[in-house]
């Protein structure tokens, strides 16, 4: 009789189990922003056809078979071939994966430099941000593709050129977002504390200010991933970015698109269907993301963006 009391009055005292945040975040997702929801899921395929394009790809991707030039869709080919008899399905594929290199290398070094220049602008202030902000205003005033175009002119082509080119131009740009949070952060009075104790810049920057602004730092990163993927195919396009043979979507719509499309419309029509695709649901999937994260535009929302749970307020009080 004393044990099952015992046990009775322990499961009303154990509180229920919490779940992980990334799974609250999901479930959030499918129930308040299901277009979001959708383009994670496109987002999650992109990411594992990049990882196991070598296992997914009947071919190699500049594998030639010349018998199959300009070949229409069939059970060897299922989107059919290219003007040198490259299997178009295969090249798609190893595309993802130089999309998913750009994307997510470019606009992690964007957001590195972001903090960087953004930070520490916000930090110090005075004559410090008054010069900083004057050279971002300055860099802003040019269009971003003028400005990757003249710098990839100047250094020329290739993979890790592109990347780095376009996080120094995004980090720049998107340096603003960071240092209205970082100067929102510094006013806090457990950054004053930190001070009074002695804590040191470098600490107290990355002991207090960084984690304080992981929220807008999320939802900027999930902004520029579609940007970067864009803005490389666009850079492909013009032959500024990634060379051939390279199966680059852009360059692909460039090199053989243009010139075969009335032969053959697949070769422009599947590479534009799988960058617009692509775009898409990542732009989807970051707005959801920051509609879920954003401080600015959320309510009774904690941490990660999982809502805190409601007080039930007894009647007449």
């Amino acid at each position: 009789m004393g044990n099952g009391t015992t046990n009775a009055s322990s499961e009303m005292v154990a509180e229920p189990k919490r779940r992980f945040w990334l799974v609250d975040i999901g479930i959030r997702l499918l129930k308040e922003k299901p277009l979001g929801m959708a383009g994670g899921i496109i987002t999650l395929l992109l990411l594992l056809i990049a990882i196991f394009a070598d296992l997914i790809a009947p071919y190699g991707m500049n594998e030639i078979h010349v018998t199959d030039s300009l070949a229409l869709p069939s059970a060897a080919h299922l989107l059919g071939g290219d003007h040198l008899g490259r299997d178009l399905f295969s090249r798609i594929i190893y595309g993802a994966r130089i999309s998913v290199i750009v994307g997510l290398v470019g606009t992690f070094l964007a957001t590195v430099v972001s903090i960087g220049v953004g930070g520490l602008s916000g930090y110090f202030g005075g004559k410090f941000d008054l010069i900083m902000q004057r050279f971002v205003d300055a860099w802003m005033c040019f269009p971003g593709l003028i400005i990757l175009i003249l710098i990839m002119s100047l250094i020329g082509p290739g993979l890790w050129n592109v990347i780095i080119v376009l996080g120094l131009v995004y980090g720049i740009a998107g340096s603003r977002v960071i240092r209205g949070a970082v100067i929102g952060i510094k006013e806090n009075v457990y950054v004053e504390a930190a001070k009074a104790i002695g804590c040191s810049t470098p600490r107290l920057l990355i002991r207090h200010i960084l984690p304080n602004i992981m929220a807008p730092t999320i939802v900027l990163f999930t902004t520029r991933v579609p940007n970067m993927v864009l803005t490389e195919a666009a850079m492909s396009f013009l032959g500024f970015g990634i060379p051939p043979p390279a199966p680059s979507w852009g360059g692909m719509l460039s090199a053989e698109g243009r010139t075969y499309m009335f032969l053959s419309p697949g070769i422009a029509i599947w590479p534009g269907l799988a960058l617009g695709s692509v775009v898409y649901g990542i732009n989807m999937f970051g707005d959801a993301l920051r509609d879920l994260l954003d401080p600015r535009l959320r309510s009774g929302v904690g941490r990660y963006g999982v809502r805190a749970p409601k007080k039930e307020v007894p009647r007449g009080k």
